[in-house]
């Protein structure tokens, strides 16, 4: 089945945290009537913004800069972007809104490579965790959409019933480009090495040295502070597209589930729990015949 067959090609960005319809700046700004943020606030990649911001230097006098607009304020209505856009309570603008020189915007966009900002809430999916509000690739890693445009990576609570535990965590260099669904990082359990893809392309901004450290945090947390890669997306858009989410994303994990158990019991219905409650939380270490090799070629691998 192909991924994107269930998706819509229309949907837009869903931004963690940030519920309902995202008015664009330009629309809160007075500047245009109607228009609906589609790239998490990140104005300094905004298409949208450049083609606005080009029109305005052709001379065309039926636009303002939504930046002018609120210059032409006291300071006390000078709203910071992050403010104008719900990012902070309270924010000021005293730098023009000349945001690519702000040392204000740099030190968030610093502090939220290495937060986890929110708590997902959790879906049962046959008695796998699944985060609302995620992206997941086919593989078993997801991305999720943090305010500003930055986007985080991580696995599935499935990727580590599937493994039992991890014993050591290599994750790339600040920096690489990491192309979707190839490899990204490695988890190894004792000798057993397993490679994980990125689910989206981008270049990497921050790491989980507290992941790296102490593994078990990502079992323990798999979609909060098991977290382990932060990237700059290049291709946000057209990447989301091919992921799965909200329902399609429960029925992808079922799917997954239903594999799994043929895999487990190929002759009966015996369940993955060992109680018929709560899935076990080695599969690997608990079902004898199952291969390291032969589960991650079928879920994990590139």
């Amino acid at each position: 089945m192909k991924v994107q067959s269930i998706h819509s090609k229309k949907a837009r960005v869903r931004v963690f945290g940030l519920e309902g319809n995202h008015p664009c700046v330009w629309m809160k700004a007075g500047v245009i009537n109607f228009k609906l943020c589609d790239n998490a606030y990140d104005c300094l990649t905004c298409a949208f913004d450049k083609a606005m911001s080009q029109r305005l230097e052709t001379g065309d006098a039926h636009f303002q800069a939504w930046r002018s607009v609120y210059q032409e304020k006291t300071y006390n209505q000078k709203e910071c972007r992050h403010m104008i856009t719900g990012r902070v309570p309270v924010r000021h603008c005293g730098n023009a809104y000349d945001c690519a020189s702000c040392e204000f915007d740099q030190e968030l966009e610093h502090r939220s490579m290495s937060e986890v900002l929110g708590t997902a809430e959790l879906h049962n999916v046959s008695g796998f965790l699944l985060a609302d509000g995620y992206y997941y690739h086919p593989r078993h890693t997801w991305a999720r959409v943090d305010h500003g445009g930055l986007v985080r990576f991580g696995v599935d609570d499935f990727t580590m019933r599937l493994l039992g535990y991890v014993t050591h965590v290599r994750l790339p260099k600040l920096g690489v480009h990491l192309e979707r669904s190839a490899p990204a990082w490695t988890f190894r359990r004792e000798e057993k090495i397993a490679p994980l893809v990125a689910p989206v392309n981008g270049v990497v901004v921050a790491l989980n040295h507290k992941a790296v450290e102490n593994p078990q945090i990502i079992k323990e947390d798999p979609y909060g502070n098991g977290w382990l890669v932060v990237v700059e997306p290049r291709h946000l858009k057209k990447d989301l597209a091919e992921l799965y989410t909200d329902q399609a994303a429960r029925t992808w994990l079922g799917a997954e589930v239903h594999r799994l158990e043929a895999l487990v019991a190929p002759e009966s219905e015996v369940p993955l729990a060992a109680t018929g409650g709560e899935v076990i939380e080695d599969i690997y270490g608990n079902v004898s015949h199952l291969k390291w090799d032969q589960l991650v070629a079928e879920f994990l691998a590139p």
